[in-house]
């Protein structure tokens, strides 16, 4: 049976972002046109790009970070709500998401130039206050109290998959699938009253495969893991999740970590702070704060064990 015209269509947009892709999926009438839709969303990711990239030399946030200490620094309000949910998550993980390892980060080679051996021996030897406490808000101005390198690299891609969403609500559109990666958000059901259905996948560097398959209604999903991105040094294979007690990366992080919150910048900033923690902290840590998470742990011999917390621990 050919469809009528009071059928919803699929629409599938997608543009660059971030060193990735963005994508959104959505239904809507017959004859809509989605091409101001694609320019919205692209002006959406591209404005928190703009704003929160460590790539980008005139970002708000290296503005932010050349600013002394001690001087109030107004900011864009998309950055103030991310270094806001930032330092909020970082307290209540006791330290484990801390968004001020800049320094850390770009010495061992994650940003824009490679590992460099005096600039890792600098973060190693740096005293370290975390951001929650190094860092202050008021409103929409932001006053470093000590010394700080900041990056959002655990929270921007999943902010960056909210103002998605948002976007396609403004044009009235109730039902979609809205991605960064693998950070991931759903709007309503589909038409055919169906959950969007997600993959988490199998950790592993060499090949893309579903571990497992979530259905996903109005809320939203982030993966963390130790599988995507690596860099060599001194002949060791390092991943990119950062200890912020050493300065360096994690040394035995789990496989993955998988949680489901309210929004995605939630979901990515805790995904991450559960990776520090590990699975047996990690664990406790999101049983007090009430989350969803799925820890896939990679035994000695290669093989997965999934632990998992809230809904995932029914389901696993």
């Amino acid at each position: 049976m050919s469809k009528t015209s009071t059928e919803p269509v699929c629409h599938a947009l997608n543009g660059p972002t971030m060193g990735t892709r963005w994508s959104a999926v959505f239904f809507a009438g017959s004859g809509f046109d989605a091409g101001p839709v694609q320019a919205a969303l692209q002006q959406a990711v591209d404005a928190v790009d703009a704003q929160m990239s460590t790539w980008k030399p005139d970002s708000d946030l290296m503005r932010l970070n050349r600013a002394p200490v001690g001087a109030a620094l107004a900011v864009p309000d998309d950055l103030a709500r991310v270094l806001v949910l930032g330092l909020a998550v970082g307290r209540a993980s006791g330290g484990a998401f801390d968004i001020g390892m800049g320094d850390a980060v770009q010495a061992w080679g994650f940003g824009p130039q490679a590992a460099d051996a005096t600039r890792i021996r600098s973060a190693l030897a740096a005293p370290r206050r975390p951001a929650h406490e190094a860092l202050e808000m008021d409103g929409k101005r932001a006053r470093k109290r000590a010394a700080i390198t900041l990056d959002l690299n655990g929270i921007a891609k999943g902010y960056g998959v909210d103002r998605l969403a948002q976007t396609l609500c403004r044009f009235g559109i109730a039902a979609g699938l809205v991605g960064i990666d693998g950070e991931m958000r759903a709007l309503g059901l589909r038409p055919d009253g169906e959950a969007w259905t997600i993959a988490v996948e199998t950790p592993d560097p060499d090949r893309r495969a579903p571990h497992s398959v979530l259905s996903l209604h109005d809320g939203a999903v982030a993966t963390s893991g130790d599988y995507r991105h690596r860099v060599s040094v001194q002949g060791r294979s390092l991943s990119h999740t950062m200890d912020p007690r050493r300065g360096a990366p994690l040394l035995s992080p789990p496989a993955s970590v998988t949680v489901l919150a309210p929004s995605c910048a939630e979901a990515d900033a805790w995904a991450t702070a559960l990776m520090v923690a590990g699975p047996e902290a990690g664990a406790a840590l999101a049983a007090r704060q009430g989350l969803d998470a799925l820890f896939l742990i990679r035994g000695e011999t290669g093989e997965l064990r999934a632990k998992g917390c809230g809904w995932f621990q029914r389901a696993f």
